[in-house]
């Protein structure tokens, strides 16, 4: 038994679309933390790019970017978010001891 792969032609490759969808929610939520408070948004930016980049792989589609770029920024949200919270707890537990 042989195996063949079969070479999809770079024309034909397609973007994946959840790749785009991916970087429009971590702009959303980019956007949205100081204007409306959307950085919860960067979860679901987070879980579709993993999501588009297995797909990517498997289905031998473009938008590897488009999906890392919105990592780097759901990711970038996360730690930020976490720092700030780091950042608070000294000041509340001085405030709960005065």
């Amino acid at each position: 038994m042989s195996s063949s792969t079969t070479q999809v032609p770079l024309s034909s490759q397609t973007v994946n679309k959840l790749a785009i969808v991916a970087l429009a929610l971590g702009g959303l939520a980019f956007v949205g933390i100081w204007v409306f408070g959307l950085g919860v948004l960067a979860t679901f930016a987070v879980g579709a790019g993993h999501v588009s980049l297995n797909q990517i792989k498997l289905k031998h589609q473009k938008g590897r970017g488009l999906a890392l770029a919105a990592l780097a920024i759901g990711y970038g949200i996360a730690t930020w978010a976490f720092l700030s919270v780091l950042m608070y707890i000294p000041t509340s537990v001085q405030q709960w001891i005065n």
